[in-house]
């Protein structure tokens, strides 16, 4: 099974619908499969008082002006999902409580995405679930026992998906990355499991490929130095370029099946080369 590219768009399109088809170019060009945003109604997830405390931004000088410059609008949305129609790639996104859910009913996205942020909240994924779309579901922060019960939500429901062996720290420190974890989990919850990855580079990401993911998502900026919590975070022309290409080799690499004897064709000229000097040895060739 092939790995499945997501390009995690999310917020770093600074609430810029050009800087957002800019991004959808920069993914469609490097070969992913699809883009990401995050969806969220503020005054649903952030109080009021959070919001009215001090924060310097291009938007203003409150929480409540910077998460709002943060937001596309539902026309923008529009703009987007004709967008990625056009230009050939899938688009979806992780909404953070149900009216943002029902936002995105508005468009006919093939995927779901449940963040990290949101695995607590069991009544919001059986919604998700009823939506009956193939879903990836984080497992950063998340025990165990709650993993398990998302599940068992899923399974009830009938809804595909695959989770995500994420860590949710920014950027993440390689002698974090627990990347054994990928393993326990697929052999545990008997699933498909993916990585989204938080890490400064590519190496951590590459090795989740030859560990076998399903699934790949890493953000992607512009410029790393741009305004935006995400950003530093991200990966950019060059790193996208990297990610992808020695992704698709590891792929190749991994193809086979791993038989001890699978000799090649080219190997058998080169063993009658190599060992022709040897008494004992039967050549594949000229017997």
């Amino acid at each position: 099974m092939s790995v499945f590219f997501v390009a995690e768009i999310g917020i770093n399109h600074n609430g810029d619908i050009n800087i957002a088809k800019k991004l959808i170019d920069f993914a469609t060009d490097f070969g992913f499969d699809a883009v990401k945003f995050q969806k969220r109604e503020i005054s649903k997830v952030y109080s009021k008082n959070f919001l009215s405390q001090p924060r310097k931004s291009p938007w203003g000088n409150t929480q409540l002006d910077q998460k709002r410059g943060l937001e596309l609008n539902f026309e923008e949305y529009k703009e987007i999902d004709l967008y990625c129609k056009k230009k050939k790639i899938q688009w979806f996104a992780s909404a953070w409580e149900k009216q943002s859910l029902k936002f995105l009913d508005k468009f006919n996205l093939k995927f779901n995405k449940i963040a990290s942020a949101m695995t607590f909240d069991l009544e919001f994924i059986k919604e998700v679930a009823d939506r009956n779309k193939h879903t990836f579901i984080s497992t950063a922060m998340t025990s165990e026992k709650q993993i398990e019960t998302i599940i068992n939500i899923f399974d009830k429901k009938k809804c595909s998906f695959e989770l995500m062996h994420c860590v949710s720290t920014y950027p993440l420190k390689s002698e974090n990355a627990n990347l054994k974890r990928i393993l326990t989990l697929r052999e545990k919850f008997k699933c498909n499991v993916g990585y989204s990855g938080h890490e400064n580079g590519v190496a951590i990401s590459l090795a989740a490929v030859a560990m076998g993911i399903t699934s790949l998502e890493r953000h992607i900026t512009l410029d790393r130095t741009m305004y935006g919590s995400d950003q530093a975070a991200s990966l950019g022309l060059s790193g996208c370029r990297e990610l992808i290409t020695s992704a698709k080799k590891i792929e190749m690499a991994n193809q086979k099946k791993g038989k001890i004897d699978d000799i090649l064709e080219e190997e058998k000229r080169i063993s009658d080369k190599l060992r022709a000097h040897l008494k004992n040895y039967k050549p594949y060739y000229n017997k």
